[in-house]
């Protein structure tokens, strides 16, 4: 059987104890050697055979798979993050579909989750913000029309871009060009989040570009926008003394 496991953010303590348990006991590990955390590998077993993705084409993942499907052994396909946002495992799980090879997966924490935490931030405050857009600026692979950046940008709410860490002064373009986003905006780079060299770096919408460069990042960072890094909001009504819930009457 073969498990795709959500490697988590990066920090080797933040896989989820399902994640840690299947890669104990796996036969075969194939895992995003470019993207995820090598620290991660501990958890294998001595007799387990790894494979690095960065290295293969689709086709030898499948092969990989096919043959651990031969043999009767366990699979765990380790991608970074959470898989189900750009982790490309669609491809592989209608291959699987057609293979007739049973497949499972298992979440993981995503890096805009982890981003967060680096930056003790709450992407949805009361008053500011109570969406959260998480997209990517077009690069080498294209973005439909509906979903330019400039298009997401209009909506002024948080935004967290992946994959576009060397695009920024692009990124900075589409950001203004939404019309919602001022130069001022807040934003903040986070680089390599939840890892031992995770680096934050806060700046607005006009030096995104400047902050990077200053910084020599150019990848393996996520692009954080909007206004829920400011430090004006409302108080949550949850906990307020004046709002009735289903488990407490209002108390003023």
């Amino acid at each position: 059987m073969v498990h795709f496991v959500g490697a988590g953010s990066g920090a080797p303590d933040l896989i989820t104890v399902r994640g840690s348990k299947l890669l104990s006991e796996a036969d075969y590990i194939i895992y995003a050697g470019s993207l995820v955390n090598p620290a991660l590998l501990d958890y294998k077993k001595d007799s387990c055979v790894v494979y690095d993705s960065a290295k293969m084409t689709l086709e030898e993942v499948i092969e990989v798979m096919k043959k651990a499907e031969a043999e009767g052994k366990d699979v765990v396909r380790l991608h970074t993050g959470d898989m189900s946002l750009y982790g490309a495992i669609r491809e592989q799980m209608d291959q699987l579909d057609e293979l007739g090879i049973k497949y499972d997966d298992t979440p993981g924490v995503s890096a805009f989750s982890g981003a967060a935490a680096a930056l003790c931030a709450e992407y949805t405050l009361p008053n500011v913000t109570q969406s959260v857009i998480i997209t990517r600026e077009a690069g080498r692979t294209p973005v439909p029309d509906r979903e330019s950046l400039s298009k997401m940008a209009s909506h002024g709410c948080t935004m967290v871009l992946f994959l576009s860490t060397g695009l920024l002064d692009k990124v900075q373009e589409d950001l203004l060009a939404g019309g919602a986003y001022t130069p001022d905006t807040p934003a903040a780079i986070v680089y390599k989040a939840t890892w031992p060299d995770q680096k934050v770096m806060r700046c607005t919408v006009s030096t995104l570009a400047e902050t990077a460069e200053k910084n020599d990042v150019h990848n393996l960072a996520l692009i954080l926008v909007g206004n829920f890094l400011g430090n004006e909001y409302d108080r949550s009504k949850l906990y307020d003394p004046e709002f009735t819930t289903g488990f407490r009457k209002a108390s003023k």
